[in-house]
């Protein structure tokens, strides 16, 4: 606080902790914005992880699946009655911002996960989470972060003064990659990790940049914001897969699962889904 307060003289900031990697926790943050909160006009879902082996939440999820997505979608449904009141309120739109990365680009989920009836809970079991598929439950977060933008938006009222955006901050210094850090100083993984970052990592305030403007960019035309994928300082294209009629079904597959574990985690998901989407 101290340094944001010395650069930008705002002394308003205050600190609130939640865990991802616990439902209750998250239930609790909700709760205790909607009480001492007051107006919500932006939500940026900055956390993430990125974990080297399997390990599984106190709630019994693949930790990775949990906090990228299972949690995030969480918050941002529990807080979507304070965001569109904010709206409301002023007239201007209020901006949710899911955090995804340039890796969807790559990921095509493998076709044991496609043809399961839960896609979710096949990516986050053990059995699954083996070295041979790391790539796949470590990366597909990514993937859901975009698909749960795109099928929000598209289950909102047309009036409903809320923009859905994912932002993808680049490749930048973060502590994303902490765990890699815990190998041995030289293993092969650690030094190609370190590697990579002091030659292609972007600073975390150049990364920040782009989270900035899918919060507050893109005013002038805010139709074309709903749904955006932000990457560059700029609305991008979503990948080839997403855009698929197959990425479409598994779009609708993976919402409707989230749902579903989310109505299960919280008695509050199903109201607001009802009061506030399209069927």
């Amino acid at each position: 606080f101290e340094e944001i307060e010395r650069e930008t003289g705002y002394h308003g900031c205050e600190l609130w902790i939640i865990d991802l990697a616990n439902f209750a926790s998250v239930i609790a943050f909700a709760d205790k914005f909607e009480k001492e909160g007051g107006d919500l006009h932006i939500l940026v879902t900055n956390a993430g992880i990125l974990q080297r082996v399997y390990q599984p939440t106190v709630d019994g999820w693949e930790s990775t699946l949990q906090v990228n997505h299972l949690a995030t979608s969480l918050l941002s449904l529990l807080l979507i009655p304070q965001l569109v009141a904010a709206g409301r309120k002023s007239s201007i739109p209020s901006r949710m911002v899911i955090v995804s990365s340039g890796v969807h680009h790559w990921i095509n989920l493998a076709e044991e996960v496609k043809a399961s009836v839960k896609p979710l809970e096949t990516l986050s079991s053990k059995e699954w989470c083996t070295p041979d598929a790391s790539a796949s439950y470590f990366m597909s977060p990514a993937v859901f972060n975009v698909f749960f933008v795109r099928a929000l938006a598209d289950r909102l009222q047309s009036t409903t003064p809320l923009t859905p955006v994912a932002g993808n901050p680049g490749y930048c210094y973060s502590q994303l990659r902490r765990s890699f850090y815990e190998l041995p100083r030289f293993s092969l993984v650690r030094i190609m990790v370190a590697i990579n970052e002091r030659l292609l990592a972007w600073t975390p305030e150049q990364g920040s940049r782009q989270l900035v403007f899918a919060a507050v960019g893109g005013r002038d035309d805010e139709e074309k914001m709903k749904a955006a994928y932000v990457s560059h300082g700029r609305v991008e294209e979503v990948s080839d897969f997403v855009l698929s009629d197959e990425g479409h079904r598994m779009q609708d597959a993976i919402w409707n699962e989230t749902i579903d574990i989310l109505s299960g985690v919280s008695d509050k998901i199903a109201p607001i889904i009802q009061n506030y989407l399209l069927s």
